[in-house]
């Protein structure tokens, strides 16, 4: 198996994106990622995007996307795992560098969410949920963060304030990172006060609906060598899945998709949670955060309330959670949400992420999962 590089990236700023279409989003944010790395052509594409024909009306999105783009007759591959579309175009995107089969891939996610009313978009993110047995029933994804919240209340302690200072950490970082939705601080009184949503969580616990895209350029390490580009390796991918209704798992507060792909992705990269300098990880709601830093064993189960109350998940910290600002502030285009994580992780190991920068960050990890965790993909990256 070849070793593989990320050589370009490309984002631009996320949020509601009213005069540009869903091609549009994605060539100019594809060309940004082509451009950064040099390339003169690629063999092959893939495109994260959950739900395109419900959000725009459009299918067949791989094929329209490469003539757009002006790739055709490329193999182009649309990629649907839910909310972790982004990150298993990546790792699909890896896979075919890795064994062979091509030199130079586009991996790349997409979401145009805001052109259909709040009705219409609760439903279409609803179907990455159980339909028969959850939605039927009237539950909604904040519905569902919100009975995982309440089980890890009180089967470890964890506090409405605990969960508050997720959202006040992500915004913070975002505040510095001029591609966020919303780049702005808030404070714990301004989410403790916000709106309500479903019980105990509130509007500053939830991620936005957002517009936007994200891509990268991989290869094999040789070819970026001979490019002069800066080195960062893709050494550990992780993939798994778990039960889609959260009534159907053993313990509600557990991530099992999360610990499964951590475990795969650790284990080929030959690295453990404490060997991680910076992590980039899925926040749809604030409680999202915690279980996942209990799955990947950044801290021990029960305890990641306690470790974002005393700082240790912020960028001075020494476990920086989501450093860009998260789904939280940055924005979350469902289906872009995986390469935009893997885009921060880059920048924080070419040094190139300014005023939120890790000081000496030579490894980073990715975790992007679909719905309420029923399909989890974890990266480990490199600095070369």
């Amino acid at each position: 198996m070849r070793e593989v590089a990320v050589i370009g990236i490309g984002m631009t700023k996320w949020g509601e994106l009213w005069n540009k279409s869903l091609r549009d989003i994605y060539v100019e944010t594809a060309l940004m990622a082509i451009d950064d790395s040099g390339v003169d052509h690629i063999d092959s594409m893939y495109v994260g995007c959950m739900s395109s024909g419900i959000f725009v009306g459009q299918e067949h999105i791989a094929s329209l996307l490469a003539d757009y783009l002006g790739c055709a007759p490329v193999p182009s591959t649309r990629v649907e795992t839910a909310c972790a579309s982004g990150g298993l175009a990546l790792r699909l995107g890896f896979m075919e560098v890795a064994s062979g089969m091509s030199d130079i891939v586009l991996v790349s996610g997409i979401e145009k969410m805001t052109d259909v009313g709040g009705d219409e978009a609760t439903y279409a993110l609803g179907t990455a949920a159980d339909q028969e047995y959850e939605c039927y029933n009237g539950i909604t994804f904040p519905g569902l963060y919100a009975l995982i919240a309440v089980a890890h209340m009180d089967k470890y302690g964890t506090t409405r304030k605990q969960l508050a200072e997720v959202a006040v950490k992500n915004h913070r970082n975002g505040s510095m990172n001029p591609l966020a939705q919303f780049p702005f601080e808030v404070t714990l009184d301004d989410v403790l006060h916000s709106v309500k949503v479903a019980d105990p969580l509130r509007i500053l616990d939830c991620s936005p609906i957002t517009d936007g895209a994200a891509a990268a350029i991989i290869c094999p390490v040789e070819i970026a060598k001979k490019l002069n580009k800066p080195i960062v390796k893709i050494t550990g991918s992780g993939h798994a899945t778990d039960a889609i209704a959260i009534s159907q798992r053993k313990d509600m507060t557990w991530l099992e998709s999360t610990y499964q792909a951590g475990k795969s992705a650790y284990a080929m990269a030959g690295k453990s949670p404490g060997d991680i300098d910076v992590f980039e990880v899925h926040d749809c709601f604030t409680i999202a955060e915690l279980c996942v830093m209990e799955a990947l064993g950044i801290v021990d189960k029960g305890k990641s309330g306690e470790a974002v109350e005393r700082g240790r998940t912020a960028l001075e910290g020494d476990i920086p959670v989501n450093p860009s600002g998260g789904l939280k502030s940055k924005g979350h285009p469902v289906g872009a949400t995986g390469i935009a994580q893997a885009v921060e992780i880059v920048k924080q190991l070419r040094e190139e992420s300014g005023k939120r920068q890790i000081k000496g960050a030579r490894i980073g990890l990715t975790q992007n999962m679909g719905g309420s965790g029923a399909s989890t993909v974890v990266h480990i990256f490199e600095r070369g």
